[in-house]
């Protein structure tokens, strides 16, 4: 029996691969996760649900607007109409707009915040709602950052919906706790993924310097996030909540 065997979990922002959040799907689907992967590049989070679906795994895909309530509610009902409940849930679904703080919009302030943040908010009040409903509990994980932990230089958007990622999930696992619903954060650090990846071709010289600021002298893999995020979705971390897991190299410890 896999890890996740029969669990039905939903992964946003799951199109992009390599991604945190495709990488996530595939490690859950490998460990017997029903799967929901949305996106909003719907035909992404196509082809990452007919990858699943061509391993032998189960997958639906839906486009999906995290920073929509009305969207939200789209797949959740279209998640109780199929199962009726959901174990899990990752808030995965991101960007990050960084440049120093007095250059930045208003517009692009509230669209970090709106996707970063807000969607976090609403994808984790349904999941609580539904899980409550069904009485079984369910573990919630909301992918923050390092920057959600400590000062990063031309991030202060991103590091504030990040740092408020980290702190609401502690407050909701401490009103969901005895319902065991577990709610923790996961904060990667520098991992190669297609993001990343396009910063490093366009500035190819960044790659070693900033590889010798990591203690293990290297960027981490997407399957390094998938692999914490499958221990938290896991019944293996049951006693766990409110908690924050740093999956960076090392990097903020030195």
């Amino acid at each position: 029996m896999g890890r996740l065997a029969g669990k039905i979990a939903l992964v946003t922002g799951a199109a992009s691969v390599p991604g945190l959040g495709s990488a996530t799907a595939f490690r859950f689907a490998e460990e017997g996760a029903i799967l929901f992967v949305t996106d909003l590049d719907g035909e992404g989070a196509e082809r990452t649900a007919q990858a699943i679906r061509d391993k032998g795994g189960e997958a639906t895909a839906m486009a999906h607007d995290v920073t929509s309530t009305d969207a939200w509610d789209r797949v959740f009902d279209a998640i109780v109409a199929a199962h009726g409940r959901l174990d899990v849930l990752v808030n995965n679904a991101g960007i990050a707009i960084l440049r120093p703080f007095a250059e930045f919009t208003d517009a692009e302030w509230i669209r970090q915040n709106d996707v970063n943040l807000h969607s976090v908010f609403y994808g984790t009040q349904r999941a609580v709602k539904l899980m409550r409903q069904v009485g079984q509990g369910g573990s919630i994980v909301n992918l923050s950052s390092v920057a959600g932990i400590i000062g990063v230089p031309g991030c202060a958007a991103y590091a504030a919906a990040k740092g408020g990622v980290r702190l609401f999930g502690k407050a909701v696992a401490l009103e969901c706790a005895r319902e065991k619903i577990r709610v923790n954060s996961v904060h990667p650090g520098m991992i190669m993924t297609n993001m990343q990846n396009d910063a490093l071709r366009d500035n190819p010289e960044q790659y070693e310097i900033l590889s010798n600021m990591i203690p293990m002298g290297a960027f981490g893999d997407p399957i390094d996030i998938a692999n914490m995020n499958l221990f938290l979705a896991s019944d293996e971390s049951r006693y766990i909540t409110g908690a924050e897991f740093v999956v960076d190299g090392g990097l903020i410890t030195a």
